[in-house]
């Protein structure tokens, strides 16, 4: 095989090879070579002349060459790695000290004098078991790194999500305080088009009196100054008919008052007036739910107010924020001074509301008392319960709609009670040292009570 892929000039394997119309071919440089020293494009093999000044490469035998070259190196590779470079000897032993394998004559040379030696083929097996088992912690960081990525890709998708879909929200949230504006702005237009028409209206009204009688006037003077303007005898004849005529009958004309635009009315404080009833289509919550700490189980609406148990399990990133063992959710702010307070509307045959501290395990099952950083109460199989240990039952005079939670930071105090007639239910008592956050879990609906919101000028 290599004296076909010899070129007829040089003998060597063919370098970059060109091929003739002849069907013959040579390396590249050899043909020019040739060329060159005999002044003709002739072909070195069969004398034929060439039609062409530069020939066409040989793609097939030079990828041939090419493959048969890399081969050739491989095999040259592979039997001086079999064979000691020193003694072209087999290398049949294992030096444990240089870690190299050796030949028999290298084995009893002194460069090996006590050193410790094994077969090549114990050796590499005992060896191929050692990176076997090095191999395994590689093994399972690997597994390790591709599940991380794998929640990384998922997270890098809600992300998108979320994005999207809270853009979509603030979208709607602000075309409907745009569009309490624009009925606002309409609704005070329309005030001021209706004062204009009523006072317009009164004003032609009046107008229209004033015409008449300044054109009474005008008539009652006219005839008048004609009398005046006759003869002597006839104007003393007419006198006293003339003289009661003179007489004016009409009283003044009364002043235009509070025929003007009430701008002020209009104007004064527009922002603030026009704020002031924007209050009344808004809510305030003191407590807005953390989607992300959620158990996948659980749905929320638009706001962020309310929580319910779902059968459908959400498509969510299981980050270390969520829970996963427990159907809690937590509120999205925390504290660590001051005091705090919210009612929570309860329902169904289970819930559960309280606080959390920060550094609580999200994963898998927790321990819900105040010893696992837990304060709370709830309902459970008919009896509501403070989370206590053990736990403890508590007396209630009837079945509760809402329950207000206090947590005052500083005093230690984590309170309950029915907001309804400030009933109390349960008091924790404990010296906090971090972060607290409110939590929440039901199998219905669980709803954040908005608070009153009021204005106050001072």
């Amino acid at each position: 095989l290599e004296e076909d892929l010899s070129c007829p000039v040089c003998t060597e394997i063919f370098r970059d090879p060109v091929v003739l119309s002849c069907s013959h071919s040579f390396c590249k440089a050899c043909l020019q070579q040739y060329w060159d020293q005999k002044g003709s494009q002739e072909c070195p093999v069969c004398r034929r002349r060439s039609s062409k000044e530069h020939p066409l490469t040989n793609l097939s035998l030079r990828n041939i060459c090419e493959t048969f070259l890399k081969e050739r190196s491989q095999r040259a590779k592979a039997v001086s790695e079999v064979f000691c470079s020193l003694h072209s000897e087999k290398l049949k032993v294992f030096c444990l000290e240089d870690q190299i394998p050796i030949c028999a004559i290298c084995q009893i040379s002194k460069n090996h004098d006590n050193h410790k030696m094994r077969p090549v083929q114990e050796a590499a097996e005992e060896y191929k078991e050692k990176l076997r088992t090095a191999l395994a912690p590689l093994q399972e960081k690997r597994e390790a790194f591709n599940a991380v990525k794998l929640i990384c890709d998922q997270t890098a998708e809600h992300i998108k999500s979320q994005a999207q879909h809270t853009e979509r929200q603030i979208k709607m949230e602000f075309e409907k305080l745009q569009q309490f504006l624009k009925d606002e702005e309409a609704a005070r237009i329309t005030a001021l088009r209706e004062e204009e028409e009523q006072k317009s209206r009164m004003m032609k009204e009046k107008i229209e009196k004033m015409t008449v009688e300044i054109s009474s006037l005008s008539e009652q003077i006219k005839a008048i100054e004609q009398e005046v303007g006759a003869e002597d005898i006839s104007f003393l004849q007419s006198y006293k008919d003339t003289q009661n005529r003179a007489q004016c009958t009409l009283g003044d004309p009364e002043k235009v008052s509070g025929a003007l635009i009430d701008v002020a009315k209009h104007l004064g404080n527009l922002k603030y007036r026009v704020w002031e009833k924007m209050l009344g289509t808004v809510q305030y919550t003191p407590v807005t739910l953390d989607p992300n700490s959620a158990h996948p189980k659980l749905s929320f609406s638009e706001d962020l107010t309310s929580v319910r148990w779902s059968e459908e399990r959400q498509q969510v990133p299981d980050n270390p924020e969520r829970f996963d063992g427990w159907g809690w959710v937590l509120g999205s702010e925390g504290f660590s001074s001051g005091r705090h307070c919210c009612d929570v509307e309860v329902g169904g045959v289970a819930w559960r509301v309280g606080v959390v501290k920060e550094s609580i395990s999200r994963k898998g099952r927790v321990d819900a008392s105040p010893a696992g950083g837990v304060w709370s109460i709830g309902l459970y199989d008919g009896k509501y319960t403070a989370m206590t240990s053990p736990r403890k039952h508590l007396t209630v005079q009837r079945d509760l709609q809402r329950v207000r939670v206090q947590l005052d930071w500083d005093r230690g105090e984590v309170s309950f009670s029915d907001p309804s007639n400030n009933t109390p239910l349960y008091t924790f008592n404990h010296s906090f040292t971090e972060r607290l956050f409110p939590f929440f879990s039901s199998v219905k609906t669980l709803r954040i009570c908005p608070l009153a919101v009021s204005v106050s000028v001072k």
